[in-house]
């Protein structure tokens, strides 16, 4: 093994979603500090391009029989194998069990559950024993994955500060429109916070089947023309750029990148006080969080931020200082080669 090293990410997968955008993020990262990376799933349209661009070596996988196969073709060529979500690693697993390469392999968590909580377990089980080490997106995940891990927060590279007097009278929520995502908590929050009649609107980027259900919501307590739902949205970071504040409503997120990027984009954020967005928030301005589902609360704090400019603007500046020091992709690249080469190491000396 030489300073650079062979790192294969592996997801069983053909969609573009939370866990498909930190592979790569992170895999460019990894390339970016001169390690030779390839990445194996997610969608095309999404991966391929961008990948390349960077000079990751990408293919698809998009099942568990396809990442199996592609593993155990690529690991001669390879130092690690960092797998992500159950299928994933599964496959890696079994490919190496199937070759004569002690490759270690590493998974990384993204979701606050034990492997296997639907159907037999045994699998999952000795699927436990055969990973190298587990990785988890957040305290939240390793609290309850049921074995060891080492907690690596996901990291993003920070915006600009900007004028924060130039941002709109907006409150922004950017999620999927489904039931655990609380999202007319928000709707409820904006309306008995009474921004609406001080020229504030609520604007709701993202798609889901609530769309409907959440525009009769509006209209049926009068703030319809406040309330603009603005679909799905590639333009997320603009939108941060401008709003004036965001309002996270799930009760429970994994970790919160939505969060993190608001953070990033020095957009002050009221965010449900639980799990990531905890953990992310945790000690800062106290408006920053509310207890989950309490539609007044998360009022109030809405209602004490947009009355006051010079508070919104410290928060934001708080909270992109936080996103710096401890959720920077840096960081989070570091922690995780810190993880590689230790495993590595142990699987080198146990011969």
């Amino acid at each position: 093994m030489t300073d650079r090293l062979r790192i294969l990410h592996a997801i069983s997968s053909d969609r573009f979603a939370g866990v498909e955008q930190f592979v790569r993020r992170l895999a460019i990262r990894q390339r970016q500090d001169g390690h030779s990376v390839a990445v194996l799933g997610g969608a095309a349209g999404h991966m391929a391009a961008p990948l390349a661009e960077a000079g990751v070596d990408w293919a698809p996988a998009r099942s568990t029989f396809a990442v199996l196969r592609a593993v155990r073709h690529r690991l001669p060529a390879t130092d690690v194998v960092n797998s992500h979500m159950t299928m994933a690693d599964i496959a890696a697993v079994a490919a190496r069990g199937a070759s004569r390469r002690t490759v270690p392999i590493i998974a990384t968590r993204h979701f606050a559950q034990r492997r296997g909580t639907v159907g037999p377990s045994f699998t999952y089980r000795l699927v436990e024993r055969r990973v190298d080490a587990e990785i988890s997106i957040s305290r939240a995940v390793a609290d309850r994955i049921g074995v060891p891990s080492t907690v690596i927060h996901p990291g993003v590279e920070p915006g600009d500060l900007g004028d924060p007097s130039t941002r709109r009278r907006t409150v922004l929520v950017a999620q999927r429109l489904q039931p655990e995502k609380h999202t007319d908590v928000a709707i409820r929050a904006f309306v008995a916070s009474g921004l609406w009649r001080s020229g504030w609107d609520l604007e709701i980027a993202g798609t889901g089947p609530e769309r409907g259900e959440l525009a009769a919501l509006a209209s049926e307590l009068e703030v319809g023309e406040h309330v603009r739902f603005l679909g799905f949205r590639t333009d997320l970071p603009s939108l941060m750029g401008d709003a004036g504040i965001l309002f996270a409503s799930s009760p429970f997120e994994h970790f919160g990148l939505t969060v993190l990027e608001a953070m990033a984009a020095g957009l002050p954020v009221v965010a449900a006080a639980a799990a990531g967005h905890a953990e992310m928030l945790q000690d800062l301005d106290e408006r920053a969080l509310f207890p989950p589902g309490d539609t007044d609360g998360a009022a109030a704090r809405l209602r004490s931020l947009a009355a006051d400019a010079h508070a919104r603007a410290a928060l934001g500046a708080q909270e992109h200082a936080r996103q710096v020091e401890r959720f920077s992709l840096r960081t989070q690249a570091d922690a995780t080669e810190a993880v590689y080469r230790r495993a590595i190491r142990m699987r080198e000396r146990s011969g």
